[in-house]
């Protein structure tokens, strides 16, 4: 088994050098899709909603990836690959102050509009409603999640490492989420 794994990891590694943008984007899709069948199963969905599951696949194939590869690339340009604790606080800093209220507020609004088929006055209220306490929530969680990225994952590691903790915190985005269609439901 080990040398299934060691040869599968292998060619991943060569992918990811040979194609980083590709390679990131595929694996933030099918983190999110293995995250996304996680909440459904923990929130109840008896048989496994397949749309949703591909939607949420999509998004992180067409926006999580993409963006995390350059997010990190720009990082170290701003930073010039500095990894002092001093600038990684700055990186960590920056990071928790522009992409992360960005990234959640705009899932909030592709589950609502793309994943749920809800109205914009619907998920703009939810939104309105939800928004404060998730980023709130995020800005306890996420700043140690960046702090171990930036000073212990090299770069073409960093988005792997992101999207592996991103589909945890989707599936507390998912289930917030789903939270407010039980209620009116």
């Amino acid at each position: 088994m080990s040398e299934i794994v060691n040869e599968a990891w292998r060619k991943y590694l060569i992918q990811l050098q040979s194609h980083p943008l590709r390679t990131k984007a595929i694996t933030s899709g099918v983190l999110a899709g293995c995250s996304d069948a996680i909440a459904q199963k923990i929130s109840g969905i008896k048989k496994l909603q397949l749309r949703r599951l591909l939607l949420i696949m999509l998004y992180g194939f067409g926006y999580g990836g993409p963006f995390g590869h350059f997010l990190h690339k720009l990082m170290d340009i701003i930073f010039k690959g500095k990894k002092d604790k001093k600038t990684i606080a700055k990186k960590v800093l920056l990071e928790q102050l522009t992409s992360s209220p960005w990234n959640n507020m705009l899932f909030m609004m592709y589950y609502g509009l793309v994943v749920e088929g809800r109205p914009w006055n619907l998920v703009k209220s939810k939104v309105r409603k939800d928004y404060p306490s998730i980023q709130l929530t995020a800005w306890k969680f996420w700043p140690i999640v960046g702090w171990v990225n930036y000073q212990y994952m090299p770069l073409q590691f960093r988005v792997l490492f992101h999207s592996f903790v991103a589909s945890c915190w989707a599936i507390f985005l998912n289930l917030k989420a789903r939270s407010g269609v039980i209620k009116q439901a």
